[in-house]
């Protein structure tokens, strides 16, 4: 994508009514209004705040909201030139139930109060796999914390990848915490009694990934009490 092009979409991105652009000032210093008041003060509602971590275009996140009405859905990357795309679509179709926010996913828990959010998604996201980038794997211990604490007790997350490592590392480090692993299988549309949220979306890339024969995967998993975790 051109620049132009980028700093086009940028701009109609300040337009949107259903994307939020918090400046760092905001995050760093707990001054950002919806914190805690996502369902009251952006959806105007009470329905499950469901999020999409690195939700890219969008098209997960659009689709989820397309597919469940009685849900709020809210998308979150960094790159605002593409969720652009799935913002621009939601406006178009009148979709109230699915917003977008651009900031960095390291910083979700300075967002969203304790408990606060539903449900989880992490779709396809980069597997981070030389040793160095490890801390960028948006399933590791840190960032498990951070999901920990904004989700309510009980609340799912969903990890639909193409990436066999992300896949079995994951369930390995779940299986070391001691967490409750709800379902998981190394190829969805090998399996006849998938979820139906997990195989009646595709994202374009995915649907690339399929052509190319690569078995897409998936884990839902929720946190379990502190006092009921293996070890701890």
């Amino acid at each position: 994508m051109g620049s132009k092009n980028k700093l086009k979409r940028f701009k109609e991105n300040e337009t949107f009514e259903n994307v939020i652009q918090p400046t760092r000032e905001e995050v760093f210093s707990n001054s950002l209004k919806l914190k805690g008041n996502w369902k009251k003060n952006f959806f105007k509602n009470n329905k499950p705040l469901m999020l999409e971590l690195g939700c890219g275009k969008g098209e997960y996140s659009v689709n989820l909201a397309r597919n469940y009405p009685d849900h709020n859905f809210l998308g979150i990357d960094i790159k605002g030139a593409r969720f652009w795309r799935g913002a621009k679509t939601a406006l178009e179709e009148n979709l109230d139930n699915v917003g977008f926010l651009r900031t960095q996913i390291e910083l979700i828990d300075l967002l969203f109060e304790e408990n606060e959010v539903d449900e989880i998604w992490i779709t396809f996201p980069d597997p981070q796999i030389k040793y160095k980038r490890t801390k960028h794997r948006l399933t590791n211990e840190e960032f498990l914390n951070k999901y920990r604490k904004i989700l309510k007790p009980g609340g799912l997350v969903h990890l639909k990848t193409d990436s066999e490592f992300m896949h079995g590392y994951t369930l390995g480090l779940l299986h070391g915490l001691g967490e409750e692993i709800d379902y998981a299988h190394h190829d969805v549309y090998g399996n006849p009694h998938s979820p139906k949220e997990v195989t009646s979306i595709q994202t374009f890339y995915e649907q690339q990934y399929l052509e190319q024969n690569k078995k897409i995967t998936y884990i839902r998993f929720r946190f379990k009490p502190s006092g009921e975790r293996a070890g701890r």
